[in-house]
């Protein structure tokens, strides 16, 4: 179900709750909104939404249909809800016309605590592969190996069929359904032909799919791709807690930059449409920071004393 829908589902539904068009007992799930009209939509002012935002903040459940206790949403899951209620107005007004005016044009977004990638190093990912094992084991290296030398999205990997495979080339359906063609490394060849040689002995439903489970003979899911990559994260003596499939991404994008790869072309492999995205895995390197800072000439300057001072 698309998250927009939800999350603005989830909104008039306080709304509906604190503007009393429902018993004030009702739970936020059981609220229809089938009869949200536009004076309704046209009613919403900033300081419903900053109220919403707070309900968010501090009595929202996390995980609302599990048994998990804790409550209040993180600043991104809020900001995401804050960007569907503005895109909603803004749509309203600009493009729909049905408002003559948008009252979320001053909407503030929480503020984002801007953190760097979690990635691993060059020997953390080559005992990571050194310890795929197991039944599965030509499957599992072929899909860690494109993983951290190509920097897919999960969503790229198990949508990935045969027929996307040509040459040394392979073409990556993206967000948006956006298609580039990445080129293929030694490493990824050889793991990808050793996997071809065990697939096509499968007898399989799903003959399009490039990385099936053999159980089930059909396209391999989100969750067993989540499954596989802490299984051999653990089995490498790697903190599985730590590290996940997106995290191998990022560090696909950190060893192309540590060994040359310029910001523009990390763009193109990874897929992002804008550069300032690419640019966070500029900051990921310590040891190219102490590179910098020693290079600079003024940084071998020392203070020169003040002799009057010294006589002092």
């Amino acid at each position: 179900m698309d998250e927009y829908y939800l999350d603005l589902r989830n909104f008039f539904r306080y709304l509906k709750r604190e503007k009393h068009c429902v018993a004030a007992n009702t739970p936020l799930d059981q609220i229809p909104i089938d009869d949200v009209d536009l004076e309704l939509i046209a009613s919403v002012t900033l300081s419903d939404v900053y109220s919403y935002m707070n309900y968010l903040s501090r009595d929202r459940a996390v995980h609302p249909n599990s048994p998990d206790g804790h409550y209040g949403l993180a600043p991104a899951a809020r900001a995401r809800k804050v960007a569907a209620i503005r895109s909603f107005y803004k749509y309203l007004t600009n493009k729909a016309k049905v408002l003559p005016e948008n009252p979320m044009q001053d909407l503030d977004s929480p503020r984002l605590k801007k953190t760097l990638p979690r990635y691993l190093d060059l020997e953390e990912s080559e005992t990571l592969l050194d310890a795929v094992d197991g039944s599965n084991q030509a499957r599992d290296y072929c899909i860690l190996t494109l993983f951290l030398n190509c920097g897919l999205r999960i969503s790229e990997l198990v949508g990935l069929n045969v027929t996307d495979v040509r040459g040394n080339q392979l073409r990556v359906l993206g967000k948006g359904n956006k298609e580039r063609m990445l080129f293929l490394n030694d490493a990824c060849l050889d793991a990808l032909e050793d996997w071809m040689t065990e697939r096509n002995t499968l007898t399989l439903v799903d003959e399009n799919a490039l990385f099936v489970t053999p159980k089930y003979r059909k396209r391999i899911t989100r969750a067993a791709v989540h499954k596989l990559v802490k299984k051999h994260l653990s089995a490498a003596g790697l903190d599985s807690s730590k590290y996940s499939s997106h995290k191998l991404r990022h560090t696909a994008a950190t060893l192309m930059l540590q060994n040359g790869v310029d910001v523009r072309t990390l763009q193109e492999v990874l897929g992002h449409d804008h550069l300032n995205t690419t640019q966070i895995y500029t900051h990921v390197d310590n040891e190219d920071l102490r590179i910098a800072a020693k290079a600079n000439p003024l940084g071998r300057r020392k203070r020169q004393k003040n002799e009057k001072t010294e006589e002092k």
